[in-house]
């Protein structure tokens, strides 16, 4: 009987491109409307297994002294130690710890999320990767699009003020979608 020997996968590494992906957040303010803001500086690697997903991994770090909602006076005070103390927890982390398809053609990433130094675990819905494209420079290009609701409290970010009418200034919850493409290494 003939025996066989099978070749370990070649994974691929892809480099996040930070000139193409940001990441961005909404939060509810005065409890009327919705204020969003955005990080630019954001890095990371995704480490594709070819043929199963589920052997994928990603590493992403954002940092936070790149948010930006439109208004500087609001930009200072959420990077202050009332937020997000960007002096001593200048960045956010994610590193995943399990890749699983959600039914939907993308994925569910749960991994370990750390903001203002409390680490948490977090699942985020991606929707993607794309099939790869080649650039006018001949670089291989994916993209995906990830999205997933905090508790800012569950993270140290408790910060906020009492409404005259009642209610609070600053939501709990924080809708956070990010978009990013990668370059294949």
């Amino acid at each position: 009987m003939a025996t066989t020997t099978s070749t370990p996968a070649t994974l691929t590494t892809w480099k996040l491109d930070p000139a193409h992906s940001h990441a961005e957040f909404k939060v509810k303010h005065m409890m009327i409307s919705n204020v969003k803001g955005s990080f630019n500086g954001l890095s990371g690697t995704l480490t594709e297994h070819p043929t199963d997903k589920t052997l994928s991994s990603i590493e992403a770090t954002i940092d936070v002294n790149t948010i930006s909602t439109g208004d500087a006076q609001r930009d200072a005070h959420l990077k202050s130690g009332d937020f997000f103390d960007a002096g001593q927890f200048g960045t956010m982390t994610f590193r995943s710890s399990k890749v699983q398809p959600n039914g939907d053609g993308g994925y569910n990433v749960t991994g370990d999320l750390t903001i203002h130094g409390q680490t948490r675990q977090q699942v985020f819905v991606v929707d993607g990767p794309t099939a790869p494209g080649k650039d006018p420079w001949g670089n291989t290009r994916i993209g995906l699009s990830a999205t997933t609701k905090i508790n800012r409290k569950d993270y140290g970010l408790s910060w906020n003020a009492a409404l005259e009418t009642g209610g609070i200034l600053v939501g709990d919850d924080v809708n956070i979608t990010i978009e990013a493409q990668f370059i294949k290494q």
